[in-house]
């Protein structure tokens, strides 16, 4: 297979070569400028990511991609870590090619994961680099008391202790994914977003799965076919719940995550925050189609 990895902090994967507009060429070269990117997105902006169709999804530092083709500098990829009825082989989508690397890191029994929304990696001097979002995945190579020396596509490295630990066989509980998704209250919503900077709906929920050991993929349609289904009348913290229009009889448009007590934490929409909402009264209530477990 023709497998690149992601060389920027997150990249993201584009509907099409031509889908970038002038406000976003500082995500189309190395290294992104992710911050200032989202900081200079106007709502209008901000939307149209959505409504024009711009953005698929995104793909962490560090994240395997194929390669299908190249065109005038574009890649077009599958991502096997984001599983999508769209392609069996991985979420399908575009990506600058300098965003890419054929970089092989050294495979080691042991990856640094971060656990902060955001964390930075630092060089050889111990000098900040550049910002990585939550969940990315370097490969260990040794550590000291306060630093991890890790893999990258960019070679060595270093992460702090305190942003990351050592991946873990162990699954968390409906609990643990609720508390994981708690540290990213009041982050500002992101269609197509799979990172630390930003979530939409279903990478929020997705995310908070995989960070405590189970996998879901990566749209909403396609995570409410997967789990188990559950009966409405007894939902679990941690369990995925399912909006549709036309009061839970169209298009699966939505999902959150049950906390308990009748509510919900989510990543609602452009302009909104993540948050946590009480379902009772609300669209969301006459709009539920369906509850599944992954845990």
């Amino acid at each position: 297979m023709n497998v690149y990895t992601a060389a920027v902090s997150v990249a993201n994967v584009w509907t099409h070569r031509g889908a970038p507009r002038k406000v976003d060429e500082m995500m189309l070269s190395q290294p992104v400028r992710i911050r200032s990117w989202l900081d200079s997105l106007s709502y209008e902006d901000r939307l149209e990511l959505c409504t024009e169709n711009l953005i698929q999804t995104q793909v962490l530092f560090g994240e395997k991609v194929v390669m299908l083709d190249e065109k005038d500098g574009w890649a077009s990829v599958v991502i096997p870590g984001q599983p999508s009825a769209k392609d069996k082989r991985g979420y399908p989508g575009w990506i600058p090619k300098n965003c890419l690397t054929r970089t092989h890191e050294p495979q080691t029994e042991a990856f640094a994961v971060i656990q902060k929304p955001t964390a930075f990696l630092y060089d050889e001097e111990k000098t900040k680099e550049f910002e990585l979002s939550f969940l990315t995945k370097l490969s260990v190579l040794s550590e000291d008391r306060a630093w991890f020396e890790v893999a990258t596509p960019l070679g060595r490295k270093w992460l702090k202790k305190e942003d990351a630990r050592i991946s873990a066989s162990a699954k968390g509980s409906g609990k643990d994914i609720i508390q994981t998704g708690k540290t990213f209250l009041n982050l500002p919503y992101l269609w197509g977003g799979m990172s630390g900077f930003g979530y939409d709906c279903s990478g929020f929920a997705c995310n908070m799965l995989k960070a405590n050991g189970y996998s879901a993929p990566r749209d909403a349609g396609d995570q409410a076919q997967g789990g188990k289904e559950i009966s409405f009348s007894s939902p679990e913290e941690g369990d995925l719940l399912f909006f549709a229009y036309e009061e839970g009889k169209g298009r699966i448009h939505h999902v959150g995550i049950y906390c308990g007590n009748g509510q919900m934490l989510h990543s609602p929409k452009t302009g909104k925050s993540i948050e946590i909402i009480s379902l009772k009264d609300t669209i969301y209530e006459k709009e539920l189609c369906a509850i599944r477990r992954y845990f």
